[in-house]
C-alpha cells in the first residue's frame, strides 16, 4: 500500500492589480452628459482626476459652475472641463501642450456636440502670457514633476485673468502645499491617496 500523498496547501491566485483606465474609459459623472465616455490617448504621465475626486469637487462647485467661464489649464484628458460643460458652464477653454491629447479633446467635444468648449494646443505658461480673457473658475492641475503651480498661479494673478471672486481648483502631491498668491483663500480641501485637492477662492467672500 502506497503511503498517503502529502497534502500541500495551495494559495489562491492573487487578483491582478487594477489596471489604469484604458483609452475611451473615462466617464463623465454628472450633468446632461452623465455616463458619456471620453476617448483618452495612451500617453505617458497622463493622470486623469479620479471619479471620486471629481464628484467631491463638483459637489463643492454645485452652486457656482452654471454659467461660469472656465479654464482647464494643463487639461490632459479634459475630464474636469468636460464635467463643467456637462453641468452648465458657459464656456470652457482647454489648454493642452501635447498634440495627441489636444486632438482627443477636440474629438470628444465634437462627438458630444459641445460647442461651448475650445481647445488651445499650446504650452500653458506661454498661453497665459498672451491671453487677455477673464475666468470665473480655473482648474490648475499641472504635471506633478514639473512643479509649475506657483508660476502658473502668478501669471493668472498678474495678468488679470481671474474674475474678482474666481474659484481655483489645485491638485498637488499630498506632501506639497504649493506657494500661491496671498489672496487665494482656502475654501475646501481633501485628500485622496497621495493627492491633495484644494478649492481656493480669490479675495471676495462667496455668496
Amino acid at each position: 500500500m502506497l503511503p498517503p500523498t502529502r497534502r500541500t496547501s495551495v494559495r489562491p491566485a492573487r487578483a491582478p492589480a487594477k489596471a489604469a483606465a484604458a483609452p475611451g474609459k473615462i466617464r463623465i459623472i454628472g450633468g446632461h452628459l452623465r455616463n458619456s465616455r471620453l476617448a483618452v490617448p495612451d500617453l505617458p504621465g497622463l493622470r486623469p482626476t479620479p471619479e471620486r475626486v471629481r464628484e467631491t469637487l463638483f459637489n463643492w462647485l454645485n452652486a457656482y459652475v452654471g454659467g461660469a467661464r472656465c479654464l482647464d489649464l494643463f487639461a490632459g484628458t479634459g475630464a474636469l472641463g468636460m464635467e463643467a460643460l456637462s453641468r452648465g458652464a458657459a464656456e470652457v477653454v482647454f489648454v493642452e501642450r501635447d498634440a495627441g491629447a489636444a486632438a482627443a479633446l477636440r474629438d470628444n467635444l465634437l462627438r458630444l456636440k459641445q460647442a461651448r468648449g475650445r481647445v488651445a494646443n499650446d504650452d500653458a505658461l506661454g498661453w497665459l502670457r498672451r491671453e487677455t480673457s477673464t475666468f470665473d473658475l480655473v482648474f490648475l492641475d499641472p504635471p506633478f514633476a514639473a512643479g509649475l503651480w506657483a508660476e502658473a498661479a502668478n501669471l493668472l494673478q498678474q495678468r488679470g485673468l481671474l474674475a474678482p471672486a474666481a474659484l481655483i481648483y489645485v491638485e498637488s502631491p499630498a506632501d506639497i502645499e504649493p506657494p500661491l498668491p496671498a489672496d487665494w483663500l482656502l475654501h475646501r480641501q481633501g485628500r485622496s491617496g497621495e493627492v491633495r485637492h484644494v478649492l481656493y477662492r480669490r479675495g471676495a467672500a462667496l455668496a
